[in-house]
């Protein structure tokens, strides 16, 4: 049964989003929380029985300015404590969390640690605020031993009372404060009146080999949604793109994409050069079948990378990644439809 050790150590690290945030009831304005502060501001963290240490960016940032260097920046926070802490708890802006989240479970070589990421929807310090319980569950679940190890040793994004593997999740709603979704794969945690773990479905770092932080990432990648009447001169500014080496393309149902021959020729043309495509779909849910239907045979036929069931948000950090790693084009196509963190079936 897994359980908290007094001398357990959590590191929280805050980027910035909502979830750092107070209102200043006198002007109206939101400032940044003070995490120096934090266990009098939140004082049930303290029935933890847990250290908790913070760490904040020097300039919180608006997750949609978030990129690749902040990406390596909280990898090398992480690589920084990582001996002497057990746990992580990454505080981000809900809008691109799940890519920095996606991308960490990539960078993040032979973890065997919790990296929980987390944000909220309200304020802190709202009436009706999600952050608290958000923080304080996802500070818990860091802290979770189980024979002295910990309990995930995974990269994972807390939500609304569930825990999912980081790189399944989308964000599916601005409005509501169940934001995420992970519909290719179940939640590791759920929250209520007791955590239930689902241990068959945790990730778990078998390996003897060291902790090792990639923090060469390519993003010369790019994202092509097809949508009924795309055109070629649209199609050819994208492909034709200056330094591009891969491009995340979004097709239909399982996989299907428009059988007009200036496609065709164009995709295998940027193949042919070089260029690695990978096809997810563009369903909340399912799952790229290349062949299934004669819509999609003719990508199957040109060695378009099958994305199987990953998501788009992951399939751009993976990307990355592997064009950081300088995986051999021989060997790319076969890397990618590999499962490395659990990211896809």
């Amino acid at each position: 049964m897994a359980t908290i050790n007094t001398h357990t150590k959590v590191l929280l690290i805050y980027t910035g989003g909502t979830i750092g945030m107070v209102r200043d009831y006198d002007t109206g304005t939101l400032k940044a929380f003070d995490f120096k502060r934090l266990l009098k501001s939140i004082p049930e963290l303290t029935q933890l029985n847990c250290q908790i240490d913070s760490v904040s960016f020097d300039t919180p940032i608006d997750s949609s300015n978030m990129n690749t260097t902040h990406w390596v920046a909280i990898a090398s926070i992480i690589e920084e404590h990582y001996e002497t802490h057990d746990g992580f708890v990454v505080l981000h802006g809900s809008d691109t969390m799940s890519h920095t989240s996606s991308a960490l479970s990539f960078m993040l070589e032979n973890l065997g640690k919790p990296v929980i990421f987390t944000g909220s929807q309200l304020p802190i310090g709202d009436l009706r605020t999600d952050a608290k319980e958000n923080l304080i569950t996802s500070v818990q679940i860091a802290a979770l031993q189980e024979k002295d190890k910990p309990l995930i040793q995974e990269v994972a994004l807390y939500f609304e009372y569930k825990l999912y593997r980081a790189n399944r999740t989308t964000k599916i709603n601005a409005e509501q404060f169940e934001a995420f979704a992970s519909l290719n794969y179940p939640p590791l945690v759920e929250s209520g009146v007791h955590l239930k773990v689902y241990n068959e479905h945790l990730l778990t770092n078998r390996q003897s080999k060291k902790f090792f932080v990639h923090k060469v990432l390519d993003n010369n990648v790019g994202l092509l949604r097809l949508f009924p009447g795309l055109n070629p001169s649209v199609l050819n500014s994208v492909l034709e793109t200056p330094d591009l080496k891969a491009l995340v393309l979004e097709t239909y149902g399982a996989g299907n994409a428009p059988t007009d021959a200036w496609l065709i020729s164009g995709l295998k043309e940027a193949i042919k050069n070089g260029l690695h495509i990978v096809s997810v779909t563009q369903c909340s849910g399912g799952s790229v079948l290349m062949g299934q239907y004669e819509t999609s045979e003719q990508l199957k036929k040109m060695q378009i990378i099958n994305g199987k069931d990953i998501t788009t948000e992951s399939a751009l950090a993976k990307l990355m990644y592997l064009l950081g790693s300088n995986v051999s084009n021989k060997s790319f196509k076969t890397i990618f439809e590999t499962a490395l963190r659990g990211e896809m079936q």
